[in-house]
């Protein structure tokens, strides 16, 4: 017999550790928890690539129309990466509707972006100004 009437006898589960725990969660993320940091991460980039040449050009003596308005421009990426990261979520990532095949969508959809979109501005422009900056002198 295998085990007696109670069923098979089976081994205790095998304790992971912190690091194979996280792996594990970042590689089955959920579909709109990437999607709302895809879209933040995307419009991100090009605008922190925008950024980076505005400040190279002001850092080399390039005449640039306006003067130095690096802290506007500052201001302006944070407040658009917000914008558009909810945004893009809010149409990407539909609230789950069961059965149905209607779509739905709610604010809560554009708070996940809002969030989401908070440490990607950040972390984003802390990788242009902080590591591919000096490359540039």
């Amino acid at each position: 017999m295998s085990g007696g009437p109670a069923g098979p006898v089976r081994e205790p589960a095998r304790q992971r550790s912190l690091a194979e725990i996280r792996w594990r969660q970042f590689r089955n993320a959920p579909r709109p928890v990437v999607r709302a940091v895809l879209s933040s991460l995307v419009i991100a980039g090009v605008l922190a690539t925008g950024y980076l040449i505005y400040d190279i050009a002001l850092a080399r003596g390039v005449n640039v129309p306006g003067g130095d308005l690096r802290v506007l421009a500052m201001t302006v990426y944070v407040l658009i990466v917000l914008v558009v990261g909810s945004v893009l979520t809010w149409l990407l990532v539909p609230q789950p509707t069961g059965s149905g095949t209607t779509r739905r969508r709610s604010g809560w959809s554009a708070a996940l972006g809002f969030f989401a979109a908070v440490p990607v501005a950040y972390l984003v422009m802390v990788v242009a100004l902080q590591i591919i900056r000096p490359w540039f002198g």
